[in-house]
């Protein structure tokens, strides 16, 4: 995987995790409440996943917000990993 690539999706598992943790609940909740297994949502969280739109989505849901939301900062989280 080329580098900026692998920025993208360490910048996204850092806003997911930090949406995580500012409400409090586990990677094991947040995988129940997007229906997905807590072990993805560590890979996406160590940026060694490439969540697909419908995980997205399911993720931004599980959160409690928009894809817009938790997408809003990705570029500014990417540019920080150059």
């Amino acid at each position: 995987m080329d580098e900026s690539k692998q920025r993208i999706l360490c910048a996204l598992g850092y806003l997911v995790r930090q949406y995580r943790t500012e409400q409090g609940i586990s990677q094991e909740e947040l995988g129940l409440r997007a229906n997905l297994d807590r072990t993805y949502i560590s890979g996406v969280e160590r940026g060694v996943r490439n969540p697909s739109l419908t995980a997205l989505v399911s993720l931004a849901s599980g959160l409690g917000i928009s894809v817009s939301i938790l997408l809003e900062n990705l570029e500014i989280e990417a540019d920080k990993r150059k």
